[in-house]
């Protein structure tokens, strides 16, 4: 109601008391409320990365954004991984690199001692073949490497993961046939009178250490238990795992027996893709003639304070 209206109404009123008349009725107008205008508002932006949102503690929290584009995009990297594990593969891609691992480690199970240990180099070729329940196929040319001598040999091997519940580890064959541009046939014969005739049984710890160094004299014991692990890692490797020896904690030998020189391990193998640290203890056996064997594995509890290693 607007000011000259409400004076006008204390005026009747007033008059109407004063000569003792009946109040007046007094019509007002109606009144009409106009629709006011509002500020249009630009859209707030959506951000394609995840928002940080600080939690007043010492970490972030992180709150993924799933935008439409981003689901688009992560379907297709489903697609891509599909793709890419049948037929022609990527070498340098981690389903090539995983099934050449495990020749790797069936190669150090095969021809692996104190003086050969073998590493990956190089990846050249690789496919990969569904073969329904029975599993997928994995058909590869890669290079190995002599950590000891550095010595390179290319050669060819198909890997199949069986299929099905049973599962089991992966079987391999190869055009490998052993170290044939060294010898360290004299080598693994001195080592082995030498610790086969001492007195004193052999200890040690931390190989590397946690500077990456190897005392020289316990380098042939590094390398014998880098090629005790991949028993292990040959056993537990899947077409979801990428395994690694990472440290020999602790080796002990024991009485011989045999003619076998026998050790037991505690080691540590890495897990590339899950980042978990795995703990196992081996009995190993090693001579000239027979080779590594690793006659008991045992996974032991989670090493909760152990990390990934560092490169040196």
């Amino acid at each position: 109601m607007s000011p000259a209206l409400m004076r006008v109404l204390r005026v009747v009123v007033l008059l109407s008391a004063v000569r003792g008349a009946p109040l007046a009725t007094v019509t007002l107008p109606p009144v009409i409320l106009e629709p006011v205008p509002l500020e249009p508002v630009a859209p707030v932006p959506v951000p394609s990365e995840p928002v940080r949102v600080d939690s007043g503690a010492d970490q972030n929290i992180s709150i993924p954004i799933n935008t439409e584009q981003q689901q688009q995009q992560q379907q297709q990297v489903s697609l891509d991984v599909d793709v890419m594990l049948t037929g022609e593969l990527n070498p340098n891609h981690y389903p090539a690199r995983r099934a050449a691992q495990v020749v790797l480690h069936h190669l150090n199970t095969r021809y692996g001692s104190p003086y050969w240990w073998g590493a990956l180099r190089q990846v050249h070729k690789a496919t990969a073949e569904a073969l329904g329940d029975s599993g997928r196929k994995y058909s590869l040319e890669v290079t190995l490497q002599d950590q000891i001598s550095g010595t390179k040999e290319t050669c060819t091997a198909e890997v199949v993961f069986p299929g099905g519940p049973a599962g089991g580890p992966p079987q391999v064959t190869t055009s490998y046939e052993g170290k044939s541009e060294i010898n360290t046939q004299a080598q693994e014969e001195a080592l082995y009178n030498q610790y086969n005739t001492s007195q004193n049984l052999l200890s040690g710890h931390n190989l590397p250490d946690s500077y990456g160094h190897v005392a020289p004299g316990m380098e042939p014991f590094w390398h014998l238990g880098g090629v005790a692990s991949s028993f292990v890692m040959l056993k537990e490797s899947s077409e979801n795992t990428l395994y690694n020896m990472a440290q020999v904690v602790s080796v002990t030998q024991l009485a011989t027996e045999n003619n076998q020189l026998r050790f037991n391990y505690d080691v540590l193998l890495h897990e590339m893709v899950s980042q978990e640290i795995i703990h196992w203890k081996l009995l190993a056996s090693w001579s000239p003639q027979e080779g590594v064997k690793a006659s008991q594995m045992e996974l032991l509890p989670k090493c909760h304070h152990c990390e990934p290693p560092q490169e040196h």
